[in-house]
């Protein structure tokens, strides 16, 4: 048995874990260490972006990097700190359950001897016996308290009664739900994934991490328990804007289907409207415009390109590029245009800006480059042009123009290029996360246990019946309690008295014994009134 003994250190560690000011430092530990995943960029998010971060902090970047501030939900600090809150939780939970259980099934305690050193009591007279006084007593109070009748051996009867139980029960329902919500968060993590795309009007897309832009899932996904099913083809796109420019409302009309082989669906997919299919939601997140252009190299096939650009700021100036690899693969010929779209054009010192979000007037700006586009290979922005191949000469510029609608621009070599006009496009994003409902609940359930700890409060009553001798045959002792702050237990007691007092005063009063002084039938004497 000593070989199992706990030492006396692990003992009072554990014991402090457990304590609910552990918890709530833990707790607060937590919401701290999550401000830097908000602050600054994570690598499983925007990898790109932590590398920028990187380059242009030196040093103080690379610490960051060292102790996990790119990645703080998957740092070993964070788990630590949430594992320890769980165990913390936990630890605290069990034994206040247990405690709460045994209180539920236990009796109200008994009365104290003397009632008149309670900061609330009062004495009552009744022409009723002990007994017949203390059944009414416990059937007034029971609709709201629990009562237990006892015959103490002075011959006495008293009536205890508790209310409020349920106090701790939200007390413990709150903390229940909180280690339930981390709980889920931590397996929303593990079960959950989320896929972007931008999608141009006449195409789509399969759920598979494969067709995604972008793709992040949790270390639980596996690529084949993805839902099936295919965005088959984004319609059409419609947005419409108010006076002041601001948008008003956005539509992406979509083609689906549920099973690769299924039947095809049309629905409206709207900002905070996602479609919903098998569990997953797809959600519009943002649109913008793609360009087409026909480029005719001499001696070549022509060739039509749409590319998506993306926006510069409200009125949706946008940017992107045009890339067409060169004749014999060496690069020294490839092709390259960097351009900018307005849909509203206003050209000021042959600078294109737009100055609306619709297309009344669109302009394509164009660039043209031609030299090698990507001579190492790496991978490289589809929105734009490598700007160390500008910078080293290696892209020369043969070529600028704005292009209004069917314009063409003819390069040194004979090479034209022509704006054939321009489609929508829509930025698109799959998420899914089976924790959410179950998630929801949760936090309701934190409302609502929150709100039942702080509204109920405990009170605790005790009334004494003791027989006497002439025509008020028992005389009551009231006492209360109250058992946490808040409210004006005074009143309340004031107002249990007079309930007693009804209750007491509705039987027929004993007649006085010959020769003895008449007596009241009921008689109060308030000895006190203390303050909750």
């Amino acid at each position: 048995m000593d070989a199992l003994r706990v030492p006396r250190p692990v003992r009072r560690l554990w014991r402090r874990l457990v304590s609910m000011r552990t918890a709530l430092v833990l707790l607060f530990l937590l919401a701290l260490a999550s401000v830097p995943g908000s602050l600054l960029p994570q690598r499983p998010l925007n990898p790109p972006k932590v590398q920028a971060y990187l380059a242009s902090h030196g040093a103080w970047g690379r610490f960051l990097d060292r102790i996990g501030a790119f990645d703080v939900f998957g740092s070993v600090w964070f788990s630590a700190v949430y594992l320890l809150l769980f165990a913390s939780l936990i630890g605290c939970l069990i034994p206040r359950i247990t405690v709460y259980a045994r209180a539920v099934r236990a009796k109200p305690l008994k009365a104290p001897r003397n009632l008149d050193r309670l900061a609330e009591h009062a004495t009552l007279g009744t022409g009723l016996d002990p007994d017949e006084a203390a059944l009414r007593i416990s059937r007034a109070l029971r609709p709201r308290w629990r009562t237990a009748v006892r015959t103490e051996p002075s011959g006495a009867v008293a009536v205890s009664a508790e209310k409020g139980y349920s106090r701790e029960a939200g007390n413990l329902l709150f903390h229940v739900s909180l280690l339930a919500a981390l709980v889920l968060i931590a397996g929303g993590r593990l079960l959950s994934y989320e896929g972007s795309i931008v999608t141009t009007e006449g195409s789509g897309f399969c759920n598979r991490p494969i067709s995604y832009d972008s793709f992040h899932a949790g270390r639980w996904v596996r690529s084949g328990s993805l839902a099936d099913f295919c965005v088959d083809r984004l319609e059409s796109f419609t947005a419409s804007y108010r006076e002041d420019g601001s948008p008003a409302q956005f539509k992406a009309v979509v083609d689906y289907s549920e099973d690769l082989a299924g039947q095809s669906r049309r629905d409206v997919i709207e900002v905070n409207h996602p479609l919903r299919l098998k569990g997953d939601r797809v959600y519009l997140l943002n649109h913008g415009f793609s360009p087409t252009v026909t480029i005719t190299r001499p001696g070549r096939t022509p060739v039509t390109d749409t590319e998506a650009f993306l926006p510069q700021d409200a009125v949706l100036t946008s940017e992107g590029a045009f890339k067409l690899p060169g004749r014999d693969g060496t690069g020294d010929d490839d092709l390259g245009l960097s351009a900018i779209f307005a849909p509203t054009a206003v050209i000021t010192g042959g600078v294109v800006t737009s100055v609306a979000p619709t297309v009344e007037d669109p302009v394509l700006a164009v660039l043209a480059y031609t030299g090698e586009l990507n001579p190492g290979g790496q991978p490289q922005s589809v929105y734009s042009l490598d700007a160390r191949q500008i910078a080293t000469g290696k892209l020369k510029q043969v070529g600028a123009k704005n292009l209004a609608l069917g314009q063409s621009m003819r390069l040194p070599d004979g090479t034209l290029i022509r704006f054939d006009g321009y489609k929508q496009w829509v930025n698109l994003q799959v998420s899914h996360d089976p924790t959410q409902t179950a998630l929801l609940l949760a936090a309701i359930l934190m409302v609502a246990g929150l709100l039942g700890s702080l509204a109920i409060r405990r009170r605790r009553l005790w009334v004494r019946v003791q027989p006497t001798a002439g025509s008020a045959r028992s005389v009551v002792s009231v006492g209360g309690l109250a058992r946490s702050d808040g409210g004006n237990f005074g009143t309340e007691f004031a107002a249990l008295v007079a309930q007693l007092e009804t209750v007491l005063g509705a039987a027929a009063p004993v007649p006085p014994a010959a020769g003895s002084s008449p007596e009241p039938s009921v008689a109060q004497d308030r000895i006190g009134a203390g303050r909750d």
